[in-house]
């Protein structure tokens, strides 16, 4: 491990298909008042939203809602959660629902009692260190997998009238309850978008280094297992270890172990970001319309690591083969692996236009790994991925 560290991760885990029974016991831990936050209803169809209810109620708790959170947050949505909390005096957030719930319930944490000038600007852009005012404590009822936001401490919001989409670290939830049960319902398009963002977390932390790092084995290793129970859940949904292993992948992909001592890179998802801003898009498939042009980009600068993953993740054969012709098949086997699973692959499935394209790359933030990039490549980039 070349780089120094420190890992502390504060959230506590309850896995599995009885998971939800805890919940009663960590409401005890709080105070009576609840902002329940969620998306656009559909856990009312499929029941988990008259179960939370229930066991709120048998808490005795008075439950506060801040309801329609979009798949991909808007500020203004995280500045109505925030005053309901600071009206209502809330003692927990309870955020059930994906990622994109989740990190705007953080938001809403942080900016009920925030006392600056304007919170977007001060944590999204600046990424200033928190200040020391009050900040609600959360809990979470997963959902939707691929963000990992149910163990760490991101929070992506969309600033929509500014079309800035950015990403910062805030705080972990308290706990966070997953049952691969309540994903069942998910459409395959939103199972198999999650799916992607889970593996792009996975690369952006492993095309990094040059090193031998016990990192770069872990990843492989939650890689090739979220290939495996991919291709079991595509068939057959209801599999429950499949399921379950998406699941726990995901939230190992992001929970901080998995990119120790490691420099990363991220430059997809700074892209993709402002993708989505113009395109609303989804993100896991946004981020898998970028991948494959990125990737194919930039591989020649970080070659031993792209032979290693199409060897060791991909399974390649690069018996006769140039270093270079074996990095890109194992781009080719996840482009194949991805259409396979009915993942977008293109620019123009997601809605983006031509014209769109040279303001989504200059207002991308600049960085990267084994490459670092510059607007005009991003343009090319974007180019590549359009159709």
């Amino acid at each position: 491990m070349k780089y120094d560290f420190t890992f502390h991760n504060p959230t506590k885990i309850y896995f599995g298909k009885d998971s939800l029974d805890n919940l009663e016991t960590e409401l005890k831990k709080y105070g009576k008042r609840i902002l329940l936050a969620y998306g656009g209803g559909s856990i009312k169809k499929n029941g988990i939203y008259d179960k939370v209810i229930a066991i709120l109620k048998k808490c005795d708790k008075e439950v506060f809602e801040c309801k329609d959170v979009l798949p991909n947050p808007a500020l203004s949505k995280m500045l109505e959660g925030a005053k309901t909390i600071r009206d209502n005096d809330v003692d927990l957030v309870l955020a059930v629902g994906g990622g994109s719930v989740i990190d705007c319930a953080k938001g809403m944490s942080v900016a009920a009692y925030y006392d600056g000038d304007d919170v977007f600007k001060s944590y999204w852009v600046n990424h200033e260190p928190l200040h020391k005012n009050k900040i609600v404590p959360l809990g979470t009822v997963l959902t939707m997998v691929g963000t990992g936001s149910e163990m760490d401490a991101g929070s992506v919001i969309s600033d929509t009238d500014n079309k800035i989409k950015n990403a910062t670290d805030l705080f972990n939830p308290d706990f966070s309850i997953l049952n691969p049960e309540y994903t069942y319902t998910l459409s395959k398009y939103q199972m198999v978008s999650g799916i992607f963002d889970c593996m792009s977390h996975l690369m952006e932390q492993y095309f990094s280094g040059d090193d031998d790092n016990t990192s770069d084995y872990l990843i492989e290793g939650i890689y090739k297992s979220i290939i495996n129970a991919t291709k079991i859940a595509v068939k057959n949904p209801l599999d429950y270890e499949a399921r379950s292993n998406i699941m726990w992948c995901s939230t190992m992909a992001l929970c901080g172990i998995a990119g120790k001592s490691k420099t990363q890179d991220w430059e997809v998802h700074m892209i993709e970001h402002q993708l989505s801003a113009y395109t609303n898009c989804a993100h896991g498939m946004g981020l898998c319309a970028i991948s494959m042009p990125y990737y194919r980009y930039i591989y020649k600068f970080g070659l031993p690591k792209f032979v290693r993953f199409a060897k060791e993740v991909w399974g390649v054969d690069a018996i006769g083969k140039t270093d270079e012709q074996v990095a890109l098949e194992g781009i080719d086997c996840m482009e194949k692996f991805a259409k396979e699973c009915g993942m977008i692959t293109t620019l123009k499935e997601l809605g983006a236009t031509k014209e769109m394209l040279p303001d989504i790359a200059n207002s991308c933030i600049l960085g990267g790994g084994y490459k670092k990039v510059t607007h005009e490549e991003i343009l090319e980039i974007l180019k590549n991925c359009y159709e």
